[in-house]
This record gives structure tokens, sequence and C-alpha cells, in this order.
């Protein structure tokens, strides 16, 4: 292992960390990430308000590296010598640690004299939020030069510092939120009869919501639906003239992701009907099923083969219900997202993501650097079978 390297790219995540930003607001972030990389002499550009394309190289190949860089609304708990400084703000997913891998995998490249094609590196704001990468598709970053492929990763504080964790095909749910708002008809409540009490009445869709997946839905085509949120009321005695309810769909087939809001409207015209109510849903899709191409996963499986040795790989079997909009750039170009492992107990980096203690052993920094580098090499170089 290459200390220097090593705590330069600690370095870097450590600035990061102390000062993290939500999505859209990484001003000092991007430029942060901007010094690095005019210290690089690698070419970039502000795609937006804060987030950065980045180029190395010439040539008729062209592959793309990215890494999110917004935080969370979250207070940090664990007692750090590089914690926030942005009260109420933290990194608790690992976009820091993305951030500083993907400016080591530009360090890495840099060095190289001929690349034999085009390396873009995506700097991207507002993962949490679902819309930085359609924001960076849309501003054409997948295009001059066109990208062939492209690779991202993920610490996962699931597996062991320096794992690797792979799987072709679906690797990420859907993502769908909605809102749904509830009307009944306001009275005293000592006297319900009189009125249309929204809250029993969202009460029974909420139940009534849950039967989708267990009764609608294939058992073998995984799905959830989770209600997260419900507000209504205004005072203990008056009967709730509107609640309202959001939540999120995850599924890992266009088929069910497709039926489910279909089956939601008829079990809740049912149910509102039922009480003499009315309800409302308004319905969004946020993020596409991220699916890995069986060829860039197998080019990324051989390279860390290579690199790391075959005992350090993990051969995922199953697909996550949580989502990710690293499938935006899948929707343009094949590619592959992998997971680094960050967990170590004795170093107390296995709590979740989304965790206030959330942390990572940063020596796995240096895997993802070379793991991106290597891939970025090898595809520009050979290409998929």
């Amino acid at each position: 292992m290459n200390n220097k390297f090593l705590d330069q790219l600690i370095a870097i995540r450590r600035k990061i960390h102390r000062y993290p930003e939500l999505g859209e607001r990484e001003f000092r972030t991007a430029q942060f990430i901007e010094k690095n990389l005019r210290a690089l002499k690698i070419k970039f550009r502000r795609v937006g308000k804060t987030g950065v394309l980045a180029s190395l190289g010439q040539g008729a190949r062209c592959i793309a590296l990215r890494a999110d860089m917004d935080a969370l609304p979250l207070m940090e708990k664990k007692p750090l010598p590089y914690a926030s400084k942005n009260r109420g703000v933290m990194h608790a997913c690992g976009h820091d640690a993305h951030v500083a891998m993907l400016l080591g995998a530009a360090m890495l490249l840099a060095q190289k004299k001929n690349l034999p094609g085009v390396v873009k590196f995506f700097f991207q704001p507002n993962e949490e939020g679902s819309g930085g990468a359609k924001s960076l598709v849309s501003a054409g970053v997948m295009q001059n030069p066109k990208v062939q492929a492209v690779v991202g990763l993920h610490v996962n504080p699931r597996f062991p510092t320096g794992k690797i964790g792979l799987k072709p095909g679906p690797l990420m749910a859907s993502v769908d939120k909605f809102t749904l708002e509830i009307f009944g008809q306001g009275g005293h409540a000592a006297y319900p009869h009189e009125g249309k009490d929204a809250i029993l009445i969202a009460a029974e869709a909420i139940l009534a919501l849950q039967s989708i997946v267990s009764r609608r839905i294939d058992p073998l085509e995984p799905a959830v639906l989770t209600i997260g949120t419900m507000q209504g009321g205004a005072r203990y005695n008056i009967l709730a003239e509107k609640v309202t309810l959001t939540g999120t769909v995850r599924t890992l087939s266009s088929k069910t992701q497709a039926q489910i809001p279909r089956f939601m409207r008829q079990i809740l015209q049912g149910v509102t009907k039922s009480h003499g109510g009315k309800y409302k849903l308004d319905y969004q899709t946020i993020g596409a099923l991220l699916a890995n191409d069986p060829k860039v996963c197998a080019l990324s499986r051989q390279v860390a083969a290579r690199v790391f040795g075959e005992s350090q790989i993990v051969d995922l079997e199953t697909a996550s219900m949580g989502g990710e909009d690293f499938s935006e750039y899948l929707r343009q170009a094949p590619g592959c997202f992998i997971y680094i492992g960050t967990g170590n107990k004795a170093l107390g980096t296995q709590f979740p993501w989304h965790h206030p203690e959330f942390n990572i052993d940063e020596r796995a920094l240096i895997v993802g650097s070379t793991l991106l580098s290597e891939v970025a090499q090898e595809f520009l170089t050979k290409g998929t079978a």
C-alpha cells in the first residue's frame, strides 16, 4: 500500500467531511474539487450551480467515472477530530469518500503519459435528492465525446474493509414517491356521526395499501410500499378534515412498477367512497432501476481480481431495495456500480448509511481510487468482450 498516496486521500476526505453541504448547495465542495483538478492540470468546467465535469486524455474510446458529493440533514454524533462544522449537516452516506476516491483516480490517471482514450470525471451534486444525475445528463455530460461506459462506486459498511461487491443485472430498486391527501368533513369529536373523520379513513387506507405487496403482487417479485409521514388534525376534540401522507415504492421490474400506482388508486377509491370521503394521489417516478451491464461488470470484476485478488471479491446474489440515481447514466450507456467495503467493528465503522455515527475505515479509499483508475485504463485499452 502506498502510504503517501493514502495519506493524501485521507486528507481530502477529511476536508470534505468537515464541511458537508446539502444537495445543490455544494459550493465549497465544488471549489475544493476544482482546486485539486487545477493542481493536476486536468481540464474541468462547472455544470449547473455545483456539478463539476473534468476530462483527461484523447482518442476514440470514452469512459466516465462518477462520484456524488452531497451530505445529509443529520447531526453527527461521533466526536471525530474532523467532525462536521456545519451543524445539522453530515456526510452520513460516504459521499465525502466517493469524491476522495474519484480525485485519487484522477491523480493516478494524470500520471499516464498517453491514455488510449478519454476519461470523464463526474462530480455530481444532489444524489440524496435524486435530481443530480438527471441534471448532469440534461446538461450533456454523456456527449462530446459520447460516453461508451460509466462506472461508479459506493462505500458499504456491511462488507469488511477492502472487499469489492459486484453483481451483474439488477442491483438497486427503482424509486417512486407519492403524496396522498385524504379528505373528510370536519366536526365535533363528540359527535363523529355528523362528520367524516379523515384520520379514520387514512388509517383504513394505510392498512389496505399494505395488501398490495402481500396480496396483489407476485410473492416472488420484490416490492416495497412504505408510508413515511402522516399529518392531519388541528385539535384533540375536532374531527380531522384532511390528512396528508407521503411514502415511497421500490421495485425491481418495470412491470411491477407500473402495476402499483394502478392498484393504489383502486384501493383508495374504494376506501374513501365507503366513508363518503375523497382522495388525491400525486405519484412520481424519481429514480429508475439500477441494472449493471453484464459486460462492464465482468470487466470490472476481472480488473478487481487481478489487482486485489479473487479473495477480495464478493459476488452479490441479491439486489437491494435502496435506490441510486446512478441509474440515470445507465439509461444512456452501459456501466457498473460497485460496492467498496468499509466495515470494521474495531474502528467503529460498522454503522449503516444515514446513521449519526456513520464513518468509514479510510484504508478503503486507496482501493476505490485504484479500482476506478484500473477499470478506466482497461476499458480504454481493450473495451468489453
